[in-house]
């Protein structure tokens, strides 16, 4: 009886704090997660109050927070939205992976950690994050703007990429050799495509069959589903949050519209709960050590990010001003960069790997609206600087102007 209280004092303790915290992160309009994070550095081991009883159910929490956040994002796209996007916009997602996670693999590979950690840090710094982003665009009133859609374009790939990428990097983490890595690769790829092809053509089926009249019913069914098809996937060795993905790709129409409502709740809480467990994961006693190289990293990811979008947005015919902004937008880290890291975290492959992607995310997470917001009027800025003033051409008088040289030589 005593340990149950202390359990509920602990996590009502926990849900109570992260809840204030996501009011003031709203009152002054930025991103609540580099104060989720901060939480779990001060609950965690090495903090201020570390947690006791809790902390297995926060663990499981967490799990279901990333399935949610994964379940939420395919939700937000169909499979023939996919579709047309790999097929117009794959050049803008390669330019995005070549520039934004060679940097992320070749500080791995600088620190010494090796060919698996630097895997892991390349996903880090490639993928940005749709949360934030899709926030910022909401609060700048950008959702209209011509840059808009090559912005969500390049978030699709990147959210589409992780499909293939997770399992690399969950075989990478087990262990896996060669063959088994090759085998888990090729059921993930399997998998994926068979659900966009049972997608595309049986997505209407799909959406009727899970469809209800009553919320409960549908929370339920959707919840259920996407929490067997996350548990039979991580039993593939392909990730759970992959499956979750892919179910939410699956549904479509009123259903993704409705089950989006509902879940929206969940998801915020459960996700606030995951920031906290990968803060709890990190001893804030080992960011000082890697704040220089988070620094680096986040300074350079930042303009290799705003290249990006700039390079994509000028291929689709996009304004100089759009250009700039698109890229600006495209800088913040978040969610996935975490998830990523709690990845390699759990499996312990390199220690320092963890408060690294901390300090990283808290970087950019919070300089991310900044750059959306005055890349574009800094870039405008420049060019003035840059470009050489003009004389300014000497002013005729008007007609019925007497020039100043000759007033009062007249006759009275």
């Amino acid at each position: 009886m005593h340990s149950s209280a202390v359990f509920l004092i602990e996590f009502g303790a926990i849900i109570l704090g992260l809840g204030l915290l996501g009011r003031f992160a709203g009152r002054f309009q930025f991103s609540p997660i580099p104060l989720y994070l901060l939480a779990g550095l001060a609950f965690g081991e090495g903090g201020l109050l570390p947690l006791g009883t809790s902390e297995e159910f926060v663990a499981i929490g967490a799990e279901i927070g990333v399935i949610l956040l994964l379940l939420m994002l395919g939700l937000e796209y169909t499979a023939s939205d996919l579709v047309s996007n790999l097929k117009t916009q794959y050049p803008a997602g390669l330019v995005d992976a070549g520039l934004n996670a060679v940097p992320g693999a070749l500080m791995a590979l600088l620190l010494g950690w090796g060919p698996v950690a630097a895997v892991v840090l390349a996903g880090v710094t490639w993928i940005s994050s749709s949360g934030v982003i899709a926030k910022v665009l909401g609060d700048l009133g950008r959702l209209g703007n011509r840059e808009t859609p090559v912005v969500l374009s390049i978030l699709v790939l990147e959210d589409l990429s992780m499909a293939v990428y997770l399992p690399i990097v969950t075989a990478l983490l087990a262990g896996a050799g060669l063959a088994a890595g090759s085998a888990t690769l090729a059921i993930a790829l399997g998998v994926a495509g068979l659900v966009l092809l049972l997608a595309v053509r049986f997505g209407r089926h799909i959406s009727r069959f899970v469809s209800s009249d009553d919320p409960e019913k549908l929370l339920l069914v959707v919840l259920g589903l996407t929490l067997v098809v996350a548990g039979v996937a991580q039993q593939l060795q392909v990730s759970a949050a992959v499956g979750a993905f892919l179910v939410g790709i699956a549904l479509s129409g009123e259903v993704a519209e409705g089950a989006h409502n509902l879940l929206a709740p969940l998801r915020d809480l459960f996700a606030a709960v995951f920031f906290v467990f990968f803060g709890l994961h990190t001893d804030p006693a080992s960011i000082p050590p890697v704040l220089l190289p988070a620094l680096a990293l986040a300074v350079v990811t930042a303009f290799t990010k705003i290249a990006t979008g700039y390079w994509a947005a000028k291929r689709a015919g996009v304004s100089a001003k759009g250009r700039w902004r698109a890229g600006g937008t495209l800088v913040a880290r978040g969610e996935f960069s975490i998830v990523i890291a709690g990845l390699a975290v759990t499996a312990g492959i390199e220690p320092s790997l963890g408060p690294l992607a901390t300090a990283y995310v808290l970087l950019l997470v919070i300089v991310g609206p900044l750059t959306a917001r005055y890349t574009e009027p800094a870039a405008a800025w420049i060019a003035r600087r840059r470009t050489p003033s003009e004389p300014r051409p000497a002013q005729a008088p008007a007609p019925d102007e007497t020039p100043k040289a000759v007033q009062g030589n007249g006759p009275a």
